[in-house]
């Protein structure tokens, strides 16, 4: 069964938009969309030949093939403990199996827009869901952290090529007024995946074990597949070059600069490798940034990345948020994963379950959120979603305390579960909605780019606050709780946890104490490593949240900055 638009949910007349003329966005959609349906067609044609068959018959492999990558950006958090045991490895190294899924999806997604701008979206489509299906199948067959990390990226690769197909062919398909409608379905996917993803990883990793998170996509794929082989159109091409010194600048920007940020703190920010420190590796990828933003100026309408698609306010404000809320997805997720299971001592299933009401309601919320956007601004919509994303957040961070109850983390997600369902579709609408068919894939892209930089980035600056915070805070809790050690282990003890800093993620029960202590003393030096890896973790995390509020902020900033465009209805 295809999906069909709400009833009663789409206007019957045609669309003005209220955005100013000088905008080029919305000079190049003014001059190519439709003037509006016949009178007998409330809903209106298809943009594009279907056979006779109704544009939502697109959506279930579009939504499919979506839901398997936002999944795959949050479902491996919850494994993060697990995976850590298994491997016998560090937690920043676990932090790369996110990482380089993000880093090589956010760096290929201009080209994979350009791709199918190129060649259709519908190969393009089809390739990455099978790359993607592959490459999954490779995660939970791997056998080190080394391979599951190469096997992630290869993985982000089918992710990238997919994700800007789904929005192209969204906004060349669907008429301008069951656009919203069709986002809205869009965004419930992305909203309810990138919330499930913990739930999921929950119960695979419990039941079945943390291959399963990966293994699932292979039935998923395959599926998607078939339905998109039967009912993706075929849609025009254009004939581009393709920007290959953009995409290796992009690429080598973006990885200095990630590499710096997650592991500064593995090398004390200090020297990596001969004259080569963190902060000159940081350095050197701003500049090739920097480099890359010049040629693609340079390259002017050529380029892998239009420049010109920025003179709409809307657009550069939209890739902005977007980068906010990608950064907000990981930096949430992750450090609450490691405090509910290593601190408050849930199972996997256990501490995913938090995360259920919140899905639900993000399902729920995210169509509403789609068609509201159709009917008042939609800047006010999303805005309205970072605002509850900023203050369940800041939730979050107070009640993040070692002795805090998994009922009391409920609420907090509840409410960013709500914040989610009413960002993703009126956000990816307000950067589309003035997209013709010539820019359709390159402004999908650079959305989407810009987005999973903010995912990039979040994974590597928080996996970095934490380490950087554990530095701090375990040592000092240590020293806290020693003061009812016996002298002698006192400093000892400090030592010890000082020494471990940011790297330490086992539990108490996990030490290893000198031979020749008395079983009395053993007993208390544990109860006071248990008070000081509680008290550590809990302020570290509450510290880290506060960065990620923080970034949240300045999504509502640029939210509230968007202008006021909106579709008008006839009486």
């Amino acid at each position: 069964m295809t999906p069909t638009p709400p009833s009663g949910s789409l206007p019957a007349t045609g669309t003005t938009a209220s955005a100013e003329p000088s905008d080029p966005a919305t000079r190049s959609a003014t001059a190519t969309a439709p003037a509006g349906p016949p009178a007998d067609s409330p809903a209106g044609p298809p943009l594009v030949d279907l056979g006779g068959r109704s544009p939502w018959s697109i959506l279930p492999a579009l939504c499919l093939g979506f839901f398997m990558i936002m999944v795959d950006t949050t479902i491996v958090n919850i494994a993060v403990p697990t995976l850590v045991d298994t491997f016998d490895t560090t937690l920043t190294a676990v932090g790369w199996v996110n990482s380089a899924y993000l880093l090589t999806y956010a760096v290929l997604l201009l080209l994979a827009g350009r791709l199918g701008d190129r060649f259709g979206p519908k190969p393009v489509f089809v390739l990455g869901l099978v790359v993607f299906t592959l490459a999954s199948l490779w995660c939970g067959l791997s056998g080190s952290v080394e391979m599951l990390i190469v096997a992630r990226a290869v993985q982000g690769v089918g992710a990238a090529l997919m994700t800007p197909q789904t929005m192209s062919m969204i906004t060349r398909v669907f008429p301008p007024r069951q656009r919203g409608a069709a986002m809205g379905l869009w965004g419930a996917v992305a909203g309810v995946a990138t919330i499930a993803g913990p739930l999921l990883g929950g119960v695979f990793v419990e039941t079945w074990g943390w291959e399963w998170i990966f293994f699932v996509n292979i039935p998923v794929g395959v599926v998607a597949l078939v339905l998109a082989l039967r009912s993706l159109p075929s849609l025009p091409t254009n004939k581009r070059s393709f920007d290959m010194v953009g995409v290796a600048l992009s690429i080598v920007g973006l990885f200095l600069f990630v590499f710096g940020l997650q592991e500064g703190e593995t090398y004390h920010w200090g020297t990596v490798v001969g004259p080569l420190n963190i902060w000159t590796i940081i350095g050197l990828g701003v500049l090739v940034l920097a480099a890359f933003v010049l040629w693609q100026r340079h390259l002017g309408e050529r380029a892998l990345l239009p420049l010109t698609l920025f003179h709409s306010r809307n657009f550069s404000l939209a890739n902005v948020s977007g980068m906010a809320v990608s950064f907000g997805m990981i930096g949430i997720f992750f450090p609450l994963t490691i405090f509910l299971q290593s601190i408050l001592g849930l199972s996997p299933l256990e501490a995913a379950l938090i995360n259920l009401p919140g899905s639900l309601v993000s399902g729920v919320v995210a169509p509403f959120a789609g068609r509201l956007s159709d009917r008042v601004p939609g800047k006010w919509v999303v805005a309205t979603g970072f605002a509850l994303l900023t203050a369940s957040v800041v939730w979050l961070s107070v009640a993040a305390t070692p002795d805090a109850s998994a009922w009391s983390i409920v609420a907090p997600m509840t409410l960013f579960g709500i914040g989610t369902g009413a960002l993703f579709s009126p956000l990816a609408n307000l950067a589309t909605s003035g997209l013709d068919h010539r820019t359709a894939g390159a402004g999908a892209g650079a959305f989407n780019t810009f987005r999973q930089v903010g995912g990039v980035i979040g994974s590597a600056a928080i996996v970095a606050t934490l380490t950087s915070r554990l530095s701090a805070t375990l040592p000092a809790a240590a020293r806290d709780a020693s003061a009812g050690l016996p002298a002698e282990f006192r400093q000892q003890f400090v030592d010890g946890f000082a020494a471990a800093g940011g790297a330490f993620t086992g539990g108490a029960q996990h030490m290893e104490l000198p031979a020749g202590i008395p079983p009395e003393a053993a007993a208390q030096i544990r109860e006071a490593a248990t008070t000081a890896l509680h008290q550590g973790f809990s302020l570290a995390v509450g510290q880290t949240l506060l960065v990620t509020a923080g970034v949240l902020l300045i999504g509502l900033v640029a939210a509230l900055a968007m202008r006021a465009t909106h579709v008008a209805h006839a009486d």
